[in-house]
């Protein structure tokens, strides 16, 4: 499974757009971001599954989290919920606030994008990300 095209393909790329629209940035802009974004996730997401109990905790939140809300109802993801939720999952994933920053700053010097942007939009990237999860493992 490939996440980031599940993601920028989701209702017809609308996830995206609106995640995009949320932070200001174009469909253009926001595929290069995320395209840089979900990777450095999806790695943290494979080294915490590979910890002790790492997998089970990701699955149990995949069951339980009514994650796939975030992939199917573009809408959600511009409310303070979903800001959220998805700053509660880069905590899980990523540990701490400076991890999230170093994230962002490594996406920026790959995209060109401004690492203020990228922080803003990184919330919502976990969601996403978590949300293509869910999907994928409710339908296996």
């Amino acid at each position: 499974m490939n996440i980031l095209e599940a993601i920028l393909n989701a209702q017809g790329g609308a996830s995206a757009r609106e995640a995009g629209k949320t932070v200001g940035l174009s469909p253009e802009q926001v595929g290069s971001a995320l395209s840089a974004l979900v990777p450095a996730l999806t790695a943290r997401l494979h080294a915490n599954a590979t910890q002790p109990g790492g997998l089970e905790a990701l699955l149990g939140a995949l069951r339980g989290g009514g994650h796939s809300r975030y992939i199917d109802d573009t809408a959600v993801l511009g409310q303070t919920e979903t800001m959220t939720a998805g700053n509660a999952i880069l905590g899980h994933i990523l540990g701490s606030k400076d991890a999230s920053r170093a994230v962002a700053g490594q996406a920026a010097a790959q995209t060109g994008l401004s690492a203020d942007v990228l922080k803003k939009l990184l919330p919502i990237a976990a969601t996403l990300v978590m949300g293509s999860l869910a999907r994928h493992q409710a339908s296996s």
